[in-house]
């Protein structure tokens, strides 16, 4: 399963981007996701907590991948 997270702003901690999706309840089964190497960056195991994730990046932990995007703001 999939789902596209909108990043306000220029990154979302890889921490926060876990709790804000609903994949870990708490930032504690946040970190122990990440430390225990569990989660996946573009397909590669990150063990940095606070990575900074931007739009294009993807992000998949148990059966779960989330597709980061960028805002978009509407023409002026």
């Amino acid at each position: 399963m999939s789902q596209v997270f909108v990043v306000r702003g220029d990154f979302i901690q890889l921490d926060q981007l876990l709790k804000v999706t609903g994949l870990c309840s708490s930032g504690g089964q946040a970190h122990a996701a990440v430390e225990s190497g569990q989660v996946l960056v573009d397909g590669s195991t990150e063990t940095r907590k606070r990575a900074k994730l931007r739009p294009g990046q993807s992000v998949r932990f148990e059966n779960e991948t989330v597709v980061l995007a960028a805002e978009r703001h509407p023409p002026t």
